[in-house]
């Protein structure tokens, strides 16, 4: 092959090549920028709504919504459902005084900031086209579900932090009675850090635990901030989000989780039921 030749053969590869590349990074969704608390609410109640889909899996009409305020590009989950029945029956299994509502996004980010829980995505009350729904932040690089973690049979780069992550999941999951954390609502970032997200089935009435015998070890921040919950900072943080009703249940399964591990640190000590993540 000639010199000229070769030339243009290199240069159409060339050109191919940055094509391709040029391509993929306009596929490529941004990474959002850092932004403080106040940003991202604002953000979220004020962004305008330029595209709208189904969030995927589901039964409750969920959105995945893109919003832009002229300089950022974001998505968001957008869920306006709010149904309440005094009997709800799901195969064999029934349910009295049945809720299933966006408040509940919105009073578990809210709960789980208060508690110093960072995995929760922030969520507001939002009006689109007629219906106040959640807005939530749409979690960044998400690499896999709780389903495809399973599947894989993995417990990521540090099994130990994975698992005490898991611990966490199940004293906030026990905390707001959430009964509907499916393996889709746990998500798992390329750096394998759990986001915990849809809790409109949480915060049920129920003072009892469902689930003590998953309780065996708790982070000890975690403890701690839940024996300083009052009545007075959980109203301030939740507001209207919650009857009274569900945030006295949140505070008797917290008297509840609070004793539980006492009792284990009585018999076991310290050094094996807490730990710091």
């Amino acid at each position: 092959m000639g010199v000229g030749r070769r030339s243009v053969v290199l240069g159409i590869v060339l050109l191919i090549c940055t094509s391709v590349l040029v391509t993929a990074q306009e596929v490529a969704a941004p990474a959002a920028p850092s932004l403080t608390r106040e940003e991202m609410a604002t953000f979220l109640l004020k962004a305008r709504v330029t595209r709208t889909r189904d969030a995927g899996s589901g039964v409750t009409g969920s959105k995945r919504v893109t919003l832009t305020d002229g300089t950022l590009t974001h998505d968001a989950h957008l869920q306006s459902v709010d149904v309440a029945a005094p009997v709800f029956e799901a195969g064999r299994n029934t349910e009295l005084n049945f809720k299933d509502t966006y408040r509940y996004n919105i009073a578990g980010y809210r709960l789980a900031q208060l508690i110093g829980l960072e995995t929760v995505p922030m969520s507001v009350e939002r009006n689109v086209d007629g219906k106040t729904a959640s807005m939530t932040w749409w979690v960044d690089d998400v690499k896999m579900d709780e389903k495809d973690r399973l599947k894989a049979k993995t417990l990521g780069p540090d099994p130990v932090r994975t698992s005490k992550q898991i611990q966490v999941m199940r004293v906030f999951d026990e905390l707001i009675q959430n009964r509907d954390r499916n393996q889709g609502n746990i998500l798992w970032t390329s750096d394998f850090t759990m986001w915990l997200i849809d809790h409109t089935r949480a915060f049920r009435l129920g003072k009892d635990l469902l689930k003590p015998e998953q309780l065996a070890r708790c982070d000890r921040g975690l403890l701690e901030r839940l024996k300083s919950l009052t009545p007075e900072s959980l109203v301030q943080a939740v507001g209207s989000s919650l009857t009274r009703l569900e945030q006295e249940a949140i505070l008797a399964r917290r008297d509840r989780i609070v004793k539980l591990y006492e009792d284990r640190i009585a018999r076991l000590g310290e050094a094996v039921v807490l730990f710091a993540l």
